[in-house]
């Protein structure tokens, strides 16, 4: 049954990770990986965990995935569900911004598995809705986002609220000391895998850097945003309030703009998504909250609008184009200040990114220098980008 929704999903072969873990996943043992996003990890704890709740009877949530942000939780959701659309297992996900009529029902009924967002699970646990005595597998993903958020107290009391004897499988990008203090504390024995620890972009990703004074960035965004080629552009600003003004002032100048982050509601959110992937918005811009997990096909370019604060938030940010070794652009705004940043990113990736000015853009008063890149670096983009673009692969979970 699950061999038939893996061929439906028309995956040829498992990824890395998916190759590595789903074998100690099957011998139910704990395990810490280390994995960037779009690498197939969904998947990889997926599959395994439903192949034993298929071969063991029903007995209530068996399956607790532990996530960051409400979009992570439901992506999850909807995987299983592709995942498990020709057997009789279900799926919830619970989050906060919503009601709680439906989560209350997938709790106290007991669906095979639920993923979760901790503050609304500590919600439900604290009324008496969510019952774990049945719990055999518990999931740790995105580890470093739940830190960085502020979760791990809210993850301490879930731990001491669940069943001891339990599978856990712990996944995170990256493994600063707080993260493997956690582990230990969650894991028993674990085997660990290491799919490229370094930050790694994605082979099919093109990318440019374009120096700008931070007062210009607006107006070059545009210049860009109007290049042929510009099909389905994510925008990543470093906070919520610019997130919003940029949307504004690209709704006024023409242009199909959708927005999400923190302060949002669920439904806001849900609807930008899916006029984005619907493309009736061309233009998604987003804070962070879309760096990590959010599976949208067919991204033609990223554009980081403001530089992110380390590599692997570049990484995941980049990440959200070519995914499943489909191919796409990557642009970063850097004005003079965010400079050091940017070569701190360029540093850990290990190469220097391509400089590129527009001719036909008015830069003002202050021009940038730009160095022209060493011979080993990628050649700077071309206007009208990829116009010989190789087809777009089917997503992986």
């Amino acid at each position: 049954m699950l061999l038939r929704a893996v061929q439906d999903l028309g995956w040829p072969h498992p990824t890395p990770i998916q190759a590595k873990a789903i074998p100690i996943v099957m011998e139910v043992k704990d395990l810490m990986g280390c994995a960037q996003t779009g690498t197939g990890k969904t998947a990889a704890f997926l599959l395994p965990i439903m192949h034993r709740l298929l071969s063991t009877p029903k007995a209530g949530t068996r399956v607790l995935v532990l996530e960051p942000t409400r979009e992570l939780a439901a992506q999850v959701e909807d995987d299983f569900k592709d995942l498990a659309k020709h057997t009789p297992l279900h799926a919830a996900a619970v989050y906060g911004g919503v009601g709680f009529g439906h989560q209350t029902h997938a709790l106290k009924t007991g669906f095979d598995l639920i993923s979760a967002t901790p503050g609304r699970l500590l919600d439900h646990m604290d009324r008496g809705h969510a019952k774990f005595d049945r719990l055999q597998v518990l999931v740790l993903d995105e580890a470093d986002r739940m830190f960085d958020m502020g979760f791990l107290p809210d993850l301490r009391r879930i731990l001491h609220r669940i069943p001891k004897q339990r599978q856990s499988l712990f996944f995170s990008a990256t493994m600063p000391p707080e993260i493997v203090r956690l582990a230990r504390e969650v894991l028993h024995e674990p085997l660990q895998i290491d799919i490229g620890r370094r930050p790694l972009a994605a082979a099919g990703i093109t990318h440019a850097v374009y120096p700008v004074a931070q007062t210009h960035k607006t107006a070059l965004l545009t210049l860009l945003l109007r290049q042929p080629g510009m099909e389905s552009v994510l925008i990543f600003t470093r906070t919520k309030h610019r997130a919003d003004r940029l949307a504004d002032q690209l709704l006024s100048r023409g242009f199909p703009v959708e927005c999400i982050h923190g302060n949002r509601s669920q439904g806001q959110r849900e609807d930008a998504l899916e006029a984005f992937r619907q493309r009736k918005a061309a233009v998604l811009v987003a804070t962070d909250i879309a760096a990590r997990g959010l599976d949208i096909e067919n991204i033609t370019h990223v554009i980081n609008y403001d530089v992110p604060g380390t590599a692997e938030d570049y990484v995941h940010r980049i990440g959200r184009t070519a995914r499943a070794q489909a191919v796409g652009d990557a642009f970063t705004m850097v004005s003079p200040e965010e400079e050091p940043g940017m070569m701190d990113i360029e540093k850990s990736l290990g190469q220097p990114l391509p400089r590129v000015t527009r001719p036909d853009f008015d830069y003002g008063a202050w021009k940038p220098i730009v160095m022209p890149p060493p011979v080993s670096a990628a050649p700077p983009p071309m206007d009208g980008m990829h116009s010989t673009r190789r087809p777009l692969k089917r997503r992986r979970l």
